[in-house]
């Protein structure tokens, strides 16, 4: 290029001083340019452009196509949810019937079984119109159009079309038809959000290209018709949704005529290809079985209470060994078959109780303020699994029971909430493991000053007072103020034992993490328990813990109390089962118990202490073991904002909340604050537990509580009534892990594996709290 002496740029191509071609010339020399470039792809020459293609365009062996994962109920048939990116489900061509086979050759490409992979026609024919500013041409073969996806060539210029042929001859070369055709068939869009024939399948019609599923179930040929009608048009045009519908028969009259027009111009070529006779044509009738275009099919059950289950599995699995390491979108785009342990009887029945807007939710808590909000979770005692969790309705929503990890490594979840009164249940398994009769006598007056903790008539607090009465006052044995819910004795027991024992034993049975209170931020601070032993993290609480002032989550609590339905066997709370794709088995559960310290003699004191807590008592001739509790809203003394009832039978444990979603006081339709555990939760708790355990069929004669000896009982200790439920047997049976072997690990503090995942951030706790600076409650617990 070069510069003249008045400035202007001399002799180079298209610069201000160049000569320029006339736009006659200019047309007939890009023309001829293309011509080239097509005769040089018919050709077979090497061209750099065609090399280039070669090259940097992936076969379909290297691209990985996104397939939705199932998410399935523990029995491994009943889909729970399907997430991905794409809803698709690859089947191989082998697998397939004949029906989408022959009527999308028939729909697309009539010469495909016969052609190299390019009309070659075709392709000269749109770069020709494409350049001269004729029609838009836009025909291909089912080769090229799988290209086209392949390498995400979008419009119909003639640059894409001569790129889209490259790829097709190269696929044609190096994959047999078959092949090609599966690729296609699985790749494709088909509208409604499914990707591939079986997706289209399952939301057009409920049904399967599946060739090994009974014949009722599988895709007939006329159905097959429908979907490869879609193909040309898979959604609605959105600038004109009503002129340019697409083939949905079910969008409206246009489409359904676009649509069947569309089929018999398909039944034709079937016919012509040999896949039908004219009779067997003659007799085909347009199938008027569509499903009805459903506006949440596309959220594929994440819009459901289990969708916070689906949250709770992704979060397991990316803390797992197989799947630590993956990108964030590996599970739900990997095509895995998920079976989780939730048991489709057990959370029918907890969200057909807990969802308090049900009218088949117990009377007590029906037709509430919109405020009032229910949580309850279910554990299998010996094994850990989760059979039932209710947090919230929908998978996007406020999770009320527990907590989890998202994508992005960060806790998600509003399920930790004081627990009142029913944390007791620690402060008694600690006490009998440490050989503490529950017949052993505490002085329990209706209040009392404790100076090591600060709690006397001078302090701010003021000393602990009882909200419940009892015959016995002021000399009770220890079960009778646990069915008192005495706060004066729980707290001498508590202090007593030491705070480090009781969260200790809270840790053991479930409790993996705590909320503790920091001087001067209003939002509690979780703790990790898990894996600390009580005297590390005892610093962060005071003696409240015993009465229940720091959070926990629903979840936890319940598998507390599934380790005391197993006999003192705690095992891992765990969602899932299985994950498997195709023959190969990625993740099976493993089950681990570990002993929490309790023997036969603490146990059956334990579930003799907390089978005489009147709302713990089941109709339906089952044993059973509960405690309630409440928490006050901020510093009143007669409104609650937290209200429990936890609770197990041998063969089933479950935690119930109750509480509010905006943090003010419960407050009923008529105005009353009277709302406790006995009232609210309660209900919840033995409608869940009468329905599901009815509902899993098991014998209550086999999960019989055990009798105590009491062989420390002490002369002068109140004489206990007689249990009121069925006789029970002498020897109860504990659940065990079957069907999988367990694995028991001794009760010391390095058997308690810990949860803290490998790759993802964990919340920080407040592991630098000083202890002398976390605040004591200004109140007492008000009734349980």
């Amino acid at each position: 290029m070069r510069v003249s002496s008045t400035g202007n740029y001399d002799g180079g191509a298209g610069a201000p001083g160049a000569r320029v071609a006339p736009p006659a010339r200019r047309r007939r020399r890009t023309r001829i340019l293309i011509i080239l470039a097509v005769l040089a792809l018919l050709a077979g020459t090497g061209l750099i452009a065609v090399t280039y293609y070669f090259d940097s365009v992936p076969t379909p062996t290297d691209l990985k196509l996104p397939e939705s994962t199932t998410v399935y109920y523990a029995d491994g048939r009943n889909p729970m949810a399907k997430v991905g990116a794409e809803n698709r489900t690859i089947v191989p061509y082998d697998q397939m019937n004949d029906s989408a086979k022959q009527a999308i050759v028939a729909a697309e490409d009539r010469t495909f079984w016969t052609n190299k992979g390019i009309d070659f026609t075709g392709v000269l024919r749109a770069a020709w119109s494409n350049v001269t500013g004729g029609q838009r041409q836009g025909a291909s073969t089912i080769t090229q159009q799988y290209a086209r996806v392949a390498a995400d060539l979008k419009g119909v210029s003639y640059s894409r079309k001569v790129r889209e042929a490259v790829i097709a001859k190269k696929l044609d070369d190096r994959y047999s038809k078959e092949e090609i055709l599966s690729f296609y068939l699985n790749t494709v869009p088909f509208g409604r959000g499914a990707y591939g024939i079986e997706a289209a399948a399952q939301a057009y019609f409920g049904k399967t290209v599946r060739r090994d599923a009974p014949a009722a179930n599988q895709l007939t040929p006329a159905e097959a018709m429908v979907l490869c009608a879609m193909v040309k048009q898979p959604e609605a045009d959105p600038d004109d949704p009503e002129g340019q519908p697409g083939y949905d028969p079910r969008r409206n009259a246009k489409a359904r005529q676009n649509s069947m027009d569309r089929w018999g111009y398909i039944r034709d070529g079937m016919v012509k290809l040999g896949y039908l006779s004219a009779e067997q044509a003659g007799s085909l009738a347009y199938p008027d079985t569509v499903k009805p275009i459903d506006p949440t099919a596309r959220q594929s059950g994440l819009d459901r209470p289990t969708g916070l289950v689906v949250n709770h599995v992704l979060s397991e699995l990316r803390q797992s060994e197989q799947f630590k390491d993956k990108p964030a979108d590996y599970v739900r785009n990997g095509g895995f078959k998920i079976v989780t342990t939730i048991d489709k009887r057990v959370q029918d029945a907890a969200e057909a109780t807990a969802d308090i807007r049900r009218d088949s939710a117990p009377e007590a808590v029906r037709g509430q303020p919109k405020n009032w909000q229910a949580a309850l979770v279910a554990v299998e005692p010996g094994t850990g699994r989760v059979l039932g969790y209710y947090g919230g309705n929908e998978g996007s929503g406020a999770d009320y029971a527990g907590w989890y990890y998202d994508e992005a490594g960060e806790a998600r979840g509003f399920g930790q909430h004081p627990p009142g009164s029913s944390f007791k249940v620690y402060d008694l398994a600690a006490a009998v493991r440490e050989k503490v009769s529950v017949k052993q006598h505490f002085n329990a007056p209706e209040t009392k000053e404790f100076p090591a903790s600060g709690r006397t008539k001078g302090s701010p607090a003021g000393p602990i007072r009882n909200a419940e009465h009892a015959a016995c006052q002021p000399d009770c044995a220890l079960w009778e103020a646990t069915v008192a819910s005495l706060n004066v004795t729980y707290y001498e027991l508590t202090e007593r034992l030491g705070t480090a024992k009781v969260i200790d034993m809270a840790t053991r049975a479930g409790v993996d993490s705590m909320w503790a209170n920091v001087k001067g931020d209003p939002k509690p601070k979780r703790v990790e328990l898990r894996g600390h032993p009580g005297d590390e993290v005892a610093g962060h609480f005071s003696t409240e813990v015993g009465i229940g002032q720091y959070g926990i989550t629903v979840a936890d609590h319940a598998n507390g109390m599934a380790t005391f339905a197993a006999g003192g066997k705690r095992a891992e709370a765990h969602f899932v089962r299985s994950v498997t794709k195709g023959d190969e088995h990625l993740l099976d559960e493993q089950l681990v118990q570990t002993d929490v310290g309790l023997d036969q003699e603490a146990i059956n004191q334990l579930d003799w202490t907390l089978r005489r807590v009147k709302a713990a008592k089941l109709d339906n001739g089952w044993d059973s073991a509960g405690k309630t509790g409440t928490w006050q809203a901020g510093q009143s003394t007669t409104q609650n904002v937290h209200t429990w009832m936890v609770g197990y039978t041998g063969a089933l444990a479950a935690a119930v909340w109750l509480g509010t979603t905006d943090g003010k006081p419960l407050r009923t339709t008529d105005g009353s604050y009277q709302v406790f555990g006995a009232t609210g939760p309660a209900p919840i708790w033995r409608q869940f537990m009468e329905q599901a355990t009815a509902a899993l069929k098991l014998d209550p004669d086999k999960y019989r509580f055990g009798e105590p000896s009491f062989p420390d009982e002490s002369r002068s200790a109140t004489a206990a009534p007689k249990p009121t439920a069925a006789q029970p047997t002498p020897t109860p049976v504990r659940p065990t892990c079957d069907p999988a072997p367990c694995v028991t690990a001794s009760p010391t503090d390095s058997a308690i594996p810990t949860r803290t995942p490998t790759r993802l951030p964990k919340p920080s706790p407040s592991r630098s709290l000083d202890p002398s600076r976390v605040p004591k409650p200004t109140l007492t617990p008000p009734p349980a």
